[in-house]
């Protein structure tokens, strides 16, 4: 997650060359003895699981980074990006830091829209790390399941009701083939957050009544148009402007409060009601500025979910959990966890550290394999990020969006039928509530 101060920060949700986890002597293991994988799935020889990287922006080297940190049986093979010169750039770096655990030459490095189907061709490479735009997500998974990969997923992984189905598909393909599937939604394994949501459980704060959730930060990346750029390249360079690429803000950078909301009150609302705004983004961006959804239960419990984009404005990307005794308030980074009880009295706190969190959700991912237990996270983070999309929809046209229309009937599906680097794009366009409809 990129810091929300960063006005003109890397598509990224971490600077990947930022330091080195100190790893204590027991997450410093040999190579791998491994257990019984299902339809003879099998890492790689001597023990190590190799892995290719398949987007290698910020965001895809942060999660390289991540998982070679955390795991010394780990080597990185391959990479794919549409720009040769990027991957290139990021390898050298990780070598010079890992040095014989990336092995990728330039004979390993792939570009192009199709890069990422010539890195699952490779019977060498057993995990995948897919960390393109988002909108690429859904068909990505599918292909990297279809072939037999162990897959890391970036959040969000679908910006549309199609990609969600998608999604839902490759998780129950991956479940009986018996490959893993995990996701970028590091706060599922940052303590403070599990911690918070545990004491949730056991009724520190009473009979849960509601929930308040932020992602406010001043601003995000934009790029400009390079000489000589088609309509598609320019859309995939500049793509968190586009909403079948990034799902807009609400999705790209939200879902994490979300998938928090989410994981509080134990699955998708019932439906939606938002608004929403926009006055000063850049003449081609689809993005809108802010968004307000409250998110209501069948049980009649409500929770609201503030984020934008505003200049000189205050941060907050935290979450509140009202109890009939208390509040928890789960604070975003690093910053930490705390409950109250209805009279301001604290009565737990525990620090963050969100660093070993994009961490541990490696290591999770790599010990699943190793231990032939494979981890498949995919439905739970589809059905957060379609409570973005729901709410997003509810914004755009101004009309309460149910969980039941999203998943049964809305045929909303942004991504095109055929992408040509050197042809044309969707055509941009502003969603305005009373003209823009549900579909």
């Amino acid at each position: 997650m990129t810091h929300p101060n960063a006005l003109n920060a890397d598509n990224s949700r971490r600077d990947f060359m930022a330091g080195t986890l100190a790893l204590g002597a027991a997450s410093i293991v040999a190579p791998y003895a491994f257990g019984a994988m299902g339809n003879g799935i099998r890492p790689s020889a001597n023990g190590f699981i190799n892995v290719a990287l398949i987007g290698c922006g910020g965001r895809g080297g942060g999660a390289a980074n991540d998982t070679l940190t955390g795991n010394p049986g780990v080597r990185l093979v391959a990479l794919a990006d549409i720009n040769t010169t990027t991957s290139k750039s990021l390898r050298d770096e990780l070598k010079k830091k890992f040095g014989d655990r990336v092995t990728a030459t330039d004979a390993d490095i792939f570009d192009g829209i199709d890069g990422y189907l010539k890195v699952l061709a490779r019977t060498d490479v057993d995990l995948v790390i897919l960390a393109t735009a988002p909108g690429f997500r859904p068909q990505h998974i599918t292909a990297a399941v279809a072939a037999k990969k162990h897959v890391f997923a970036e959040k969000p992984v679908c910006v549309d009701a199609a990609g969600y189905h998608i999604c839902c598909a490759a998780h129950d393909a991956a479940l009986a083939q018996g490959t893993a599937i995990a996701t970028g939604t590091q706060y599922r394994r940052q303590g403070s957050f599990v911690d918070a949501i545990a004491k949730i459980r056991e009724g520190m704060i009473g009979d849960v009544v509601g929930m308040t959730a932020r992602y406010c930060s001043n601003g995000i990346w934009y790029r400009d148009r390079k000489p000589g750029m088609s309509d598609m390249e320019y859309q995939i360079y500049n793509w968190m402007h586009f909403i079948w690429l990034s799902g807009d803000q609400i999705t790209e950078q939200a879902v994490h409060n979300i998938d928090c909301i989410h994981w509080v009150m134990g699955g998708p609302p019932t439906r939606a009601f938002a608004s929403g705004s926009r006055w000063q983004r850049p003449e081609d961006s689809e993005m809108w500025d802010s968004f307000s959804i409250d998110y209501e239960w069948a049980d009649g419990k409500v929770c609201s979910l503030q984020c934008r984009h505003w200049p000189n404005s205050t941060v907050d990307c935290n979450n509140v959990v009202y109890g009939s005794k208390g509040t928890a308030t789960i604070r975003a980074f690093s910053d930490g966890s705390v409950i109250h009880d209805r009279s301001g009295k604290e009565l737990w706190k525990t620090k963050g550290d969100i660093g070993a969190a994009y961490v541990a959700e490696h290591k999770a991912l790599v010990a699943s394999i190793a231990e032939g237990k494979p981890i498949v996270e995919l439905r739970q983070t589809a059905e957060s990020s379609l409570m973005a999309v729901m709410g997003r929809e509810a914004a755009y046209s101004g009309t309460v969006t149910t969980w039941d229309f999203m998943t049964k009937e809305s045929k909303l599906a942004l991504f095109p039928s055929s992408i040509d680097l050197q042809g044309s794009a969707p055509t941009p366009f502003v969603r305005r509530p009373g003209e823009y409809k549900l579909t």
